[in-house]
Formats: structure tokens, sequence, C-alpha cells
């Protein structure tokens, strides 16, 4: 299953759409799977000439990958400039994830970058190259890499090149999605990195440490193609009632700084 199969949804009843997912190696639903569906059903019907500029996104229930999700389009507000969805996806027992997107038909401004891509960095043909998805690949940056990186605020940095397998589709919101679904794998690294219990990660992970997504926000800044490698460079910027705060930064490998998202990740030592 590549990221044209997972973008790929169904017409439902009543203006719904309906997605699936693979069975992933922690059993149910991986929650940039959802925010990604989430956002390809709330593009349907929206003016072609508008572009995906903004995502947010809060996980209520884990998925089941048994069942298909279905996709409930409140198409809030079409305006001169921008457009409004809110997405509901539903499964039984109930809703799973809400999210909002906002798109903006593009116009002229200023380019102003204040964060600029961190130099020296290895390319990832120079790193070794591990994926638990069919839908991308990854090179992770290791850790004597990472610690050579150019200084940022947060702790717990994790960096890794990422592009999607497959072609996402032609336009600009199949991309947006694509690096949705992409950008929900580094977050709970910083901040399990940031945490004190990471001393004792990986090796009693399962018996001693729950994470759990807890909501998602993405930016999209300026163009890019998803199948294309670029840097994602997550740091935790706090950490307070089991919630840790990640935000990154995506850089294509050409320096341009193409999206920003930021997660607050559920971290409990000791169980659920």
């Amino acid at each position: 299953m590549d990221v044209g199969e997972i973008l790929s949804l169904r017409a439902g009843d009543h203006g719904t759409w309906i997605g699936r997912g693979p069975r992933y190696p922690w059993g149910g639903l991986y929650g940039g799977q959802i925010v990604a569906q989430a956002l390809a059903a709330a593009a349907v019907g929206v003016d072609p000439g508008f572009e995906v500029h903004s995502v947010r996104a809060y996980f209520i229930r884990r998925g089941d990958h048994e069942q298909p999700v279905l996709y409930e389009v409140d198409p809030i507000r079409d305006g001169r400039s921008f457009c409004t969805r809110r997405v509901v996806a539903h499964q039984l027992p109930g809703a799973i994830l809400n999210l909002e997107a906002s798109f903006q038909r593009p116009e002229p401004s200023v380019d102003v970058v204040t964060i600029p891509a961190p130099l020296g960095v290895p390319s990832s043909d120079e790193v070794e190259q591990s994926s638990w998805s069919p839908v991308f690949e990854r090179a992770m940056l290791p850790p004597e890499a990472v610690e050579a990186m150019p200084p940022r605020d947060g702790a717990g940095r994790a960096a890794g090149w990422f592009r999607a397998v497959g072609s996402p589709g032609p336009g600009q919101v199949d991309h947006a999605a694509a690096l949705a679904y992409i950008s929900d794998d580094l977050p709970t690294d910083a901040v399990v990195r940031a945490h004190p219990i990471s001393r004792d990660w990986p090796e009693d992970a399962e018996s001693s440490v729950f994470t759990a997504s807890l909501d998602h926000t993405i930016w999209f800044h300026r163009a890019f193609r998803a199948d294309e490698w670029h840097l994602h460079d997550v740091t935790c910027h706090t950490f307070v009632g089991g919630r840790g705060l990640a935000i990154g930064h995506v850089h294509s490998t050409g320096g341009v700084h193409v999206a920003t998202f930021a997660q607050e990740v559920l971290l409990r030592h000791g169980g659920r």
C-alpha cells in the first residue's frame, strides 16, 4: 500500500467519504493516516484555485484497522480568500478524530525566511534507511549527526529525511496530505528523548511507558513535493501534565522551509 492508495477514498452516503488502512506494527491505526485521509476528504468540493495552508486535528479514540473509517465533512465557509472545512472521522463506537482545515487562494506577498535549514547535515544517501511503513521512506540521522547540527530551541532533538512512496496525486493538497501522514512519525521520539525516562528507552518501553498522540497541527508554507526527500527536524519544547509539546520544521534538500508542525504527546511512565 503506497501513499496514493492511502489517500484514495470511496464516496459514501450523504457526502461522506470512506477510507481504510493497513494493520500497523503496534496494532490499530496510525494517527497520521487519519489526519491525511481527513484532509483529503476536506478538500473534496473546495475550488481548485485554493490551497490548504493549515490543518488542526484532535485524536479522540484509537482507530481499528479492521473497520473502515467514515469521514463526515462540514463545509463551514466558502469565502473569496479562504475556505474552511470541518471533518469528523467515525468508527464504532464513535468519533476517532476531529479536524479543521483552512484553504487560501494564493496571493502575492513578501517571502521572509526566519528558520534556515541546518547546514552540514548528511544526505539521505549517507545514512541508513529504514521505515516501519510502506507509505514512506525514512533515513534517520544518527545521534552524532544530530549533535553536530546548529542548536535550536527545545530538547530531545530527532531528525531524519523522509519521502512518500508512490504518487500522492497531481495537486497541492495531495502532497500536503502525504506530508500530513509522514509528519506524525517523529514527535513522539522527541518527547520521549526529552523526558528523564529516555535513559531507559527502549529497553523497558513496552512494560513501563505509554504514549499517545493528543493533537496535531500543520502549517504549509511553500510549494513542495512529498515524494521528494525532506528533512524533518523536531524538538520537545515543554513537558507538563503528562503532555510533551513537539515542534517540527520541514526543509527540502535545497533548504526551503516548506512546513511546520506541532503535536502534543501524552507520555505516562508506569502504565496507561
